[in-house]
């Protein structure tokens, strides 16, 4: 099962499976946009997503913070956004100002900073309600929001600026005073923008029939659109802005490319690094790039880690790792159980099984509490990719370089065939997580859980049930760390 409960999301099957999502790197300010012509009805609306966060909101990143998901803009007086706001914790926003004045504020009371799983905003407006309570819905995971911190309803009849002739509408970003003043930092998947209905969360999802607490995403065709609705499945690697709504209100991609379509999705989540255990890391390509900071200037530098957002104790599962950029010795990769503390440097900590190249003949291990060098493991270099391999099952654990694995005397192991693990006698009593440590200047740990790779992939493997795209071929009866896989074999 995964590490954390994942809102449930471990389905093996929920009838309507969304096979892609769009990443949005914080730092390329990204974004999908098109300016807005004439709408079908201005007073009604509806935009419809599922989101997993990449960072907190009042995280700053490139000198902005908050997340947002959805905004328009025409000028400073006269621009709308659907963001997490930049408080401390983050908090769904929906905000709206015309002529200068701001005539929507709805904040949530409620707070919203998983980072591991996928949630459902949906937003409905109808101004021409004669209770102002019921000009703007908003609904997370099917369940419509009443509880604010922040309540301003629109007059009757009032007009938001996603439904405004001329205004440049943007997935991705929200306006200051004279253009984008944040960007969006995750994943979005099934994104809709309806034009002249509004529509209740349930057009877009549904509870599971088997497990009601659980809500899902469902075929949403036969909606009617509007003359500016779109919809954006992201199946299209080349075209990740293409309208499929019957349309043709394609969107265009700003610092988005092919590698940013994902098969993270809310129908199968997949394992990222969890910036909520780091210690002082950056995190960026959907948390599965971490980054250590410099030196502190006076010449001492603390060695960062992180850790994956699911863990196993049974089952078979593989990931990929490439230490790159900065100085020093290349990242240190391996496992650790969930109740390991957060630390600067773990390498006496027990719960850590571990890989490092410490500047020896051969490279070091870290095995539960001790730290010493290896009598025959490659040392792995910059730009490698080091291939792990963790079988719960077994209580072992492969790791490789390139491709070939290794056990601690340089024999080639054989993860398929359960021989030469580089570790052993892993305990089954606790969740294991995937876990990085960088240790030097600057320098990153690129993980590829199979959702969304955060470094270039030449070749493009999947597990054997055809889930996760990897450098190297997935041994035989290991699996990609998402939540269909956890839940077949977790």
């Amino acid at each position: 099962m995964p590490f954390p409960i994942l809102a449930g999301k471990a389905i093996v099957d929920s009838g309507f499976n969304v096979d892609n999502s769009c990443r949005f790197n914080d730092n390329d300010e990204p974004t999908l946009s098109r300016d807005i012509g004439t709408v079908t009805l201005a007073t009604k609306s509806t935009f419809s997503c599922w989101v997993k966060q990449g960072k907190e909101a009042n995280v700053t990143i490139e000198g902005d913070a908050g997340n947002p998901i959805f905004g328009a803009f025409t000028d400073g007086n006269n621009r709308s956004h659907i963001a997490f706001n930049d408080t401390s914790p983050p908090h769904l926003e929906v905000w709206s100002k015309k002529g200068g004045s701001v005539i929507a504020n709805l904040v949530t009371t409620a707070s919203y900073r998983d980072l591991s799983a996928w949630m459902h905003v949906c937003v409905a407006v109808d101004t021409t309600q004669g209770t102002a309570s019921n000009r703007i819905k908003v609904y997370v995971n099917g369940t419509r929001v009443t509880d604010f911190g922040t309540e301003t309803y629109p007059d009757e009849d009032a007009v938001l600026e996603w439904s405004t002739n001329s205004a440049s509408s943007k997935i991705g970003a929200k306006h200051g005073g004279s253009g984008p003043s944040a960007w969006m930092d995750g994943y979005l998947a099934e994104v809709y923008f309806i034009d002249g209905t509004a529509y209740a969360a349930s057009d877009f999802g549904e509870f599971n029939e088997d497990s009601p607490t659980i809500w899902q995403p469902k075929d949403a065709s036969g909606l009617t659109f509007g003359d500016e609705g779109f919809y954006c499945d992201f199946e299209d690697s080349g075209d990740l802005g293409d309208d499929e709504s019957g349309n043709t209100n394609d969107l265009t991609e700003n610092n988005i490319v092919a590698a940013d379509q994902a098969t993270d999705t809310p129908t199968n989540n997949f394992c990222t690094l969890n910036p909520l255990s780091r210690d002082e890391m950056t995190f960026a390509e959907g948390n599965c790039k971490a980054t250590q900071a410099s030196d502190d200037g006076g010449g001492s530098r603390t060695d960062d880690n992180a850790r994956g957002t699911m863990g196993v104790s049974s089952g078979k599962f593989y990931w990929e790792v490439k230490g790159t950029g900065g100085s020093g010795a290349p990242v240190v990769v391996g496992i650790c159980f969930d109740k390991l503390k957060m630390g600067s440097d773990l390498s006496g900590e027990t719960g850590v099984y571990a890989i490092q190249n410490a500047g020896a003949t051969n490279a070091y291990k870290r095995e539960n509490g001790t730290t010493a060098e290896t009598s025959g493991f490659t040392n792995p270099a910059t730009n490698d990719i080091i291939n792990v391999a963790l079988d719960m099952d077994n209580g072992k654990l492969y790791i490789g370089i390139n491709g070939t694995y290794e056990n601690q005397a340089g024999s080639t192991g054989d993860p398929a065939g359960g021989s030469n693990e580089t570790f052993s006698s892993i305990s089954t009593s606790y969740f294991w997580l995937p876990f990085v440590e960088s240790r030097g200047d600057n320098q990153a740990a690129e993980c590829n859980f199979g959702g969304c790779p955060s470094f270039s992939i030449s070749s493009g493997n999947a597990d054997a049930n055809g889930y996760g795209n990897f450098e190297y071929a997935v041994p035989s009866g290991y699996y990609a760390l998402c939540t269909k896989n956890l839940a077949e074999y977790g």
